[in-house]
């Protein structure tokens, strides 16, 4: 980087180029949804009923209301059946002057609703034949209030993309100024912003490139923005506090470039491959929305990673000692001996402060234990969206309609079949009414009303008993719904959980193995994140599902939490957490090298661990502390928008990062370490000679003579 670093930054320039102008229209390529299966029992079921008898998915209601008049008037009337014309052009339409039935009708008799299905359904997340139908809708003299999958899908795309831009515009500022409070320079400040910038559009570029191949969800978007802008500062603070750390000790540009990226770069490129990894444990789950964020997470992840290794390193190169100009004002150098005084008296009380810690966050973590899990609805969407109004006029001004009702498919039977189990499914538990509302051959549609929510036990043991039914003989049954999505969606997520888990554990456990060297150093780190994913989890039930800061980060409890949310917050903050372990882990390691060749005799004294622990916290905590209070001004800036499960995971790895930065790795890893002692750095023979041949460790750097000369 130090020889070619013009060449680098030229490429690094037009990479950035390359995003601006081509990658940003990622915008106009992503979806909205994804959160179903589509092999499930509930996806087969609406295809085929909309297939087999013609009733398609409902996509978008629409609902025109007067003030004066009612659906009886002959204005009203007229107004109504000239939108519904326009629609039926386009797309299939029922409403209650094709019917006649009052279902369609509010009590007061002065609003009216109909059901909009679109050639290409709202579940497949695509917005677009919604946006060319929308101006369509409205009725001449009538109020047109318009919601559905359809339009709630265009609102919530929408309004992630505002939220971005708010959010970067809310985080870059501080950003700035925490900076040049953690650096004193201005010109040290600007650069992880520089790598940030690069990672996102950087992202933006791979993404737009994956769209061309396969769906990719708009919450993609979100985890680039955080992600990226959040990895790029965390790596390059990392590395820029090296290479001034380098040069303080009177290594030349180039020496002091090559030790950045020989023990700060190689912390780096473990962080980025474990928190890669931790992401890439969602392609494993079928629904769009989980591999849309594993594509999202991980480009930008490895993007910022590279970044911060080359194309940083390369301006490092050119800026050498100037890298502390514009100084504002002075910075104590070297690491704060106060962490070192933490450490050291934590390793005093090891088992106290063990038993404390680990109660603590036992308490934080309760709550998850009565988690509730749904599907998400218009309510995701902030009070004064167009959807979300629409929805909760149709529930007050049309009482007899439900909304989520259960639907069975009765394939090869005929209608006297399906009657005849429509009735046995009256006898369940639970239900309210069953009845045959399509008939077209031998197949039959039944609509299933229960008491209750769709996300409530009862409707879930409906959908369970319905599907433990007989089939009729010579029929095929399948069960679909909103209520059956929630099932089969908790069913999927439940089989592949455990091979996430394993893949990440795994995963995990061998890069951390490789770069430390230690078998229990990496299962110990394992076990910390499990603790810092209870207590951020905790938090969330408490905060979200019941609802106790609903006022004051702005949202509408729906009294439970959408299962997918969980799995991506897994992933984002086992990734992150490991990212902090790697960062505080490897200058331990450094130390105890060190104080190993210092000490007499062969092998290191147990008094050598304990002074590794204090100097790796004393060289890393205050950085850890700086990059996470980063992190979460950048995470905070999305938590402020206005899409509920986007603020849910923001304020849970909020959670995560300020347990992780202080509860774990201040207290909890300094006195676990204390309490293993030499064990931490256990290693049986063979496996020492794997880590000797494939270990990621330091290299002897490339005497300055050899690179090129490099201007001060």
């Amino acid at each position: 980087m130090v020889r070619a670093r013009w060449a680098v930054l030229v490429a690094g320039v037009l990479l950035a180029l390359v995003g601006g102008v081509w990658g940003t229209g990622v915008f106009g390529t992503v979806k909205g949804a994804g959160f179903d299966d589509p092999a499930s029992e509930s996806s087969r079921a609406r295809e085929r009923i909309a297939a087999e008898v013609g009733q398609r998915a409902t996509d978008i209601v629409v609902i025109w209301s007067s003030e004066t008049a009612t659906v009886d008037d002959p204005a009203f009337r007229r107004a109504v059946t000239d939108a519904v014309d326009r629609v039926r052009q386009k797309a299939t339409v029922v409403s209650f002057y094709d019917t006649g039935s009052d279902a369609f009708v509010s009590t007061d008799r002065r609003s009216t609703y109909a059901v909009v299905s679109l050639a290409t359904p709202a579940m497949s997340g695509d917005t677009k034949e919604f946006e060319a139908i929308r101006p369509d809708l409205d009725a001449a003299g009538l109020r047109t209030e318009v919601g559905g999958p359809a339009a709630v899908n265009d609102a919530v795309s929408a309004q992630v993309s505002k939220d971005i831009a708010r959010a970067e515009t809310f985080s870059m500022p501080i950003l700035l100024v925490l900076l040049v409070l953690v650096f004193g320079s201005l010109v040290a400040a600007g650069a992880p912003l520089l790598v940030g910038v690069l990672a996102i559009l950087g992202a933006f570029t791979v993404t737009r490139i994956l769209t061309l191949f396969t769906d990719v969800s708009v919450f993609a978007l979100n985890v680039i923005t955080l992600i990226g802008l959040g990895m790029a500062i965390d790596y390059a603070l990392f590395m820029v506090s090296r290479f001034r750390e380098e040069l303080r000790q009177g290594h030349d540009t180039g020496d002091a470039v090559a030790r950045t990226v020989d023990t700060a770069g190689r912390t780096v490129l473990v962080s980025g491959l474990t928190v890669a990894l931790a992401l890439a444990g969602l392609l494993l789950f079928p629904q769009m929305f989980l591999k849309s964020m594993a594509y999202g997470g991980m480009a930008a992840v490895l993007v910022a990673m590279v970044a911060s290794v080359t194309v940083l390193p390369a301006l490092l190169a050119v800026l050498g000692p100037r890298i502390n100009a514009v100084r504002i004002f002075r910075t104590r150098d070297g690491g704060g001996t106060g962490w070192a005084r933490l450490a050291r008296g934590v390793m005093r009380r090891p088992v106290l402060v063990t038993l404390g810690t680990v109660a603590l966050l036992a308490v934080l973590a309760v709550p998850f234990t009565r988690a509730e899990f749904g599907v998400a609805d218009e309510r995701v969407l902030p009070a004064s969206a167009a959807p979300r109004g629409a929805a909760e006029t149709l529930a007050r001004e049309f009482p007899q309609t439900d909304a989520s009702p259960v639907q069975v498919l009765v394939s090869g039977a005929g209608a006297g079949a399906a009657g005849a189990f429509a009735e046995r499914i009256t006898a369940i538990e639970g239900v309210t009414s069953a009845a045959v509302v399509a008939v077209r051959g031998d197949s039959a549609a039944i609509a299933v009303s229960y008491t209750g929510g769709p996300s409530g036990e009862t409707a879930r043991g409906v959908v369970g008993a319905i599907r433990d039914l007989p089939t009729p003989a010579g029929a095929e049954v399948l069960v679909g719904g909103t209520t059956a999505q929630l099932v089969d969606l908790l069913r999927s997520l439940a089989d592949r959980l455990p091979w996430m888990a394993l893949l990440v554990a795994l995963s995990t456990f061998v890069l951390l193995f490789l770069a430390f060297g230690s078998l229990v150093l990496p299962l110990k780190a394992i076990l910390m994140n499990v603790v810092s994913i209870g207590a951020s989890f905790g938090a969330v039930v408490w905060a979200f599902q019941d609802g106790h800061l609903a006022g004051l980060l702005g949202f509408t409890s729906t009294g439970n939490l959408e299962a997918t949310q969980l799995i991506l917050m897994l992933a984002l903050i086992f990734g992150l957490s490991t990212d902090y372990e790697v960062f505080l882990l490897s200058r331990v390691r450094e130390e105890w090298d060190r104080t190993a060749v210092a000490s007499p005799g062969d092998k290191p004294t147990a008094a050598d661990n304990t002074a590794a622990v204090a100097g790796g916290l004393q060289r890393t905590g205050g950085i850890i502390t700086a990059a996470a209070l980063l992190l979460i001004v950048v995470i905070g800036g999305f938590t402020t928008g206005d899409v509920l499960f986007i603020k849910m995971i923001g304020f849970g790895m909020i959670v995560a990062l300020v347990v992780d930065a202080t509860i774990v790795r201040a207290l909890l890893v300094p006195a676990t370490m204390k309490l293993l002692g030499r064990a931490n750095w256990w290693l049986p023979a063979p496996l020492a000679r794997v880590y000797g041949r494939f270990g990621i460790r330091e290299e002897k750097p490339v005497p300055e003579r050899e690179l090129a000369t490099v201007s001060a």
